[in-house]
């Protein structure tokens, strides 16, 4: 490998490979979850409210495996996230159409999905049947939210999840060094998903949403995970959407992707190009994410 790697937003070279390694000789009979809680310790990584990020952590050592430079010890069960990323179970939803103003509706309730509850299996169920892209389980910081009208009826959802790694529109925006990039990505958020129910139909009522959750989300993500968030990102593909309700809910238009994915491997495109659209949380958030 080269003598420094950036795998999951974090250094990895030579040392922490022969850690790896060591570990690995030592200690045959740990499974990964172990040996993945054990670098966590020992590296100190962990998020903001100080939980490892075993995940992240799981997910390198997969690479650095898929890269021949390890061999992990098999699985001892099935994995978590494979059970996860089966078809949602149906739940019971009212799908007759809804035709009205804006202000028929309103006060919309925009609410956190709380983990487990009968409205996570809404949400996913939800997203599942009619979002264009499904949805599989979410790896890494991440924020649910279920849109419901004045009388309780699911009009919208919205996924927030981990930010691109690299995404050249969005860094020059922001006047990011790569090392600053590195520091400050988890200050970052992408919204990965953002479904209007197909019978939904409310002029308005997506840029309303979108201007909702602008206010509230990095308040949810300091409570869930111990810091804020100082700006939003997006990804709108360019033959499929024109990007209207983010435009009319303030957020900027910076430039467009190339198609290589929301990580950059390699040179040749790999999927639709897409613009890139910003959300700043505060005036100051260059500041905040060390520009």
């Amino acid at each position: 490998m080269p003598t420094q790697s950036i795998i999951q937003g974090r250094r990895v070279g030579a040392e922490e490979l022969v850690q790896i390694q060591t570990l690995l000789a030592e200690h045959p009979s740990w499974h990964r979850t172990r040996l993945s809680r054990e670098l966590c310790a020992r590296w100190g990584w962990h998020n903001d409210t100080g939980r490892p990020k075993d995940m992240a952590c799981r997910s390198l050592l997969l690479k650095l495996q898929a890269r021949g430079l390890l061999e992990l010890p098999p699985r001892q069960r099935a994995s978590v996230n494979h059970r996860r990323n089966h078809r949602a179970a149906e739940v019971a939803h009212a799908a007759d159409p809804l035709r009205a103003e804006l202000e028929a509706l309103r006060p919309v309730s925009v609410a956190p999905v709380a983990p487990g509850s009968p409205e996570a299996g809404l949400f996913q169920f939800l997203l599942q049947r009619y979002h264009y892209l499904g949805h599989r389980n979410c790896v890494g910081e991440n924020l649910k939210y279920l849109v419901r009208e004045r009388h309780g009826r699911p009009v919208a959802c919205l996924l927030f999840g981990s930010a691109a790694w690299q995404c050249q529109p969005r860094d020059a925006f922001i006047g990011w060094t790569p090392e600053a990039r590195r520091r400050h990505l988890l200050r970052l958020t992408n919204n990965t998903r953002f479904l209007i129910l197909p019978w939904v139909r409310v002029p308005h009522l997506a840029s309303h949403i979108l201007s909702r959750v602008t206010r509230r989300l990095s308040p949810d993500w300091q409570d869930k995970y111990g810091h804020p968030i100082h700006l939003l990102e997006t990804f709108v593909e360019r033959d499929r959407f024109a990007g209207t309700a983010y435009r009319a809910a303030g957020w900027i238009a910076v430039g467009a992707t190339t198609g290589r994915g929301r990580n950059g491997p390699g040179r040749a495109p790999q999927g639709p190009l897409k613009e890139v659209y910003l959300q700043p949380l505060s005036a100051d958030f260059r500041r905040r994410l060390g520009a």
